[in-house]
């Protein structure tokens, strides 16, 4: 079985995935529904789903993300 599906700890914070997992829009952490609310918040969530979106309709069904940086102020 995949590790994503196995996994019981969120990538991001350690936080527990019995709640639900999700893939990081912006790199292939599996990371908790908090995690993922949070990084819709980002300013740049909307850049990094329009090229996860981008790769998809390129083929690439294995993009790895923009990246994720910290922001400055976090």
């Amino acid at each position: 079985m995949d590790k994503f599906f196995s996994q019981r700890t969120c990538d991001r914070c350690g936080g527990d995935l019995s709640g639900g997992r999700i893939m990081s829009m912006y790199n292939t952490e599996c990371i908790c529904l908090e995690c993922k609310r949070k990084e819709t918040e980002r300013a740049d969530y909307k850049a990094a789903a329009e090229a996860d979106k981008k790769a998809i309709e390129n083929g690439d069904f294995n993009y790895k993300g923009i990246g994720l940086e910290t922001p400055k102020n976090s």
